[in-house]
């Protein structure tokens, strides 16, 4: 946590007021899984407890962060219940397969992702004729000629084999959040607020560009502290519901083709006090929305981006997703066993980084009151990847079977929206005084209107 904090330009001397409730059992792994959790989601909370006094008053709150509470959040996805129903999860070409060298990890969770996985590899939508396919193949050809299709798959490697390639070189050089100020723009004024509850983000508009996991998670986390998230989408991009409705809590869900509606765009961007974009580095510039674009618009804006690979390297510009990281880092050979690959406990990188994000943008704010300026926040999963795997060497020992199981009852609980009733994971970000669940249900996907409050 020390290091989280550190990376986020925090004051040393406030990691006193966190407090943990370890819990060995919890997302047990051979990676220091639980660790990179805690120390996310603790950096977070604490990040936002800071907030919170400089709004407030008095001194910063205590922050208790329970592996229990982090657990079942990281997993939120697996207990999620919508009237009683699971959720639909990873599709069926969503996996490793064995190719005529090793393996390669696909992604097909989305329609237009899986009609390009099949045009690469010539294949029809079955299993076995996708099976036929690549088993023909070597594991980089696959990434090679998937990837050239627009489609998502990557070979897996070793640790030392992302080492050596060049987007792993690059990702070395870089830090786990990348902060930078954009301008001179004066500093930052906050309306007070009162403590029942402390809602660090009271006022605040968000607006939430950001699909699948990792964004949606620091938004809603930003949602949970009191901002007025709007999530904005292409009608032209499926969405997946049942992970719409595990990320929605809190915020409002609208559509907008970004080139036809331009103007209800520029006027929502015109508002904006954080705007959070999700989609591969460079894929939103057309639209003016490079981060130097965004602050000489909105002086004083914070401009929050995540992306798979990072911004920089030779797969800067590439698509990615948390399963695809795994394998292509190291970190699914790491997991594995006999030969095959394995997985982390929980999309753990996702879940982590999106909690370094929103970390990121509310220590952002509070520099804000001091210094001004409009500021940039970067995360990438594949960093998050790289830290988990360099924390491994001082890690200790690999959780042993006799580590209790944590069961995720007690930070479970239901809420009746629009889409039904819901079991879902309760907030792991908590500081006493503060928020313990969110302020409203998520809603159906594109149903609210594209302005503010």
């Amino acid at each position: 946590m020390a290091y989280v904090w550190s990376a986020l330009g925090g004051d040393p001397a406030l990691l006193s007021h966190v407090s943990t409730v370890e819990r060995p059992g919890a997302l047990r792994a051979r990676l220091p899984v639980r660790e990179l959790a805690r120390a996310c989601v603790g950096a977070c909370a604490l990040a936002a407890a800071e907030l919170g006094a400089r709004r407030a008053g008095g001194e910063v709150p205590a922050v208790r962060v329970d592996d229990g509470a982090v657990a079942t959040a990281f997993t939120g996805e697996r207990h999620l219940r919508i009237d009683g129903r699971a959720p639909e999860t990873f599709a069926p070409l969503s996996r490793f397969w064995r190719t005529a060298d090793g393996w390669v990890r696909t992604h097909a969770n989305y329609p237009h992702h899986r009609a390009r996985l099949l045009t690469a590899l010539g294949a029809a939508e079955d299993p076995d004729a996708v099976a036929a396919a690549l088993a023909e193949r070597s594991a980089r050809e696959v990434e090679e000629s998937v990837f050239a299709a627009g489609g998502l798959a990557v070979a897996l490697r070793t640790p030392e084999e992302w080492a050596a390639h060049g987007q792993g070189a690059v990702l070395r050089t870089r830090p786990l959040v990348e902060r930078a100020r954009l301008d001179r723009s004066p500093a930052r004024e906050f309306t007070p607020v009162d403590r029942d509850p402390l809602l660090p983000a009271a006022g605040l508009r968000v607006l939430d560009l950001t699909r699948v996991i990792a964004g949606p998670v620091a938004t809603r986390t930003l949602a949970l502290l009191g901002a007025d998230v709007l999530r904005v989408d292409s009608p032209g991009l499926p969405e997946l519901p049942d992970q719409h409705a595990d990320t929605g809590f809190g915020k409002r869900s609208a559509l907008l083709d970004l080139e036809a509606d331009r103007d209800t765009f520029e006027e929502l961007l015109a508002a904006a006090d954080v705007v959070v974009t999700g989609y591969r580095p460079g894929a939103l510039d057309r639209f003016g929305l490079t981060a130097r674009e965004r602050a000489g618009r909105r002086p004083g804006v914070v401009v929050a981006e995540l992306s798979a690979w990072g911004g920089h390297g030779p797969w800067g510009g590439r698509r990615g997703f948390d399963s695809l990281v795994q394998a292509a880092t190291g970190i699914a050979a790491a997991e594995g066993t006999r030969g095959r690959p394995g997985a982390l406990p929980a999309q753990a990188l996702d879940h982590g980084t999106g909690y370094l994000l929103a970390a990121g943008v509310l220590r952002a704010l509070t520099e804000q009151t001091e210094e001004g300026g409009s500021r940039l926040v970067r995360v990438a999963l594949a960093r998050t990847a790289g830290w988990l795997q360099e924390a491994a060497d001082g890690a200790g020992a690999v959780d042993g079977p006799d580590a209790g199981e944590v069961t995720p009852e007690a930070w479970l609980t239901e809420t009746v929206g629009p889409l039904g009733r819901l079991r879902h994971a309760l907030p792991a970000v908590t500081f006493d005084g503060g928020p313990r669940d969110w302020a409203r249900p998520p809603g159906s996907w594109g149903a609210d209107p594209a302005r503010w409050r």
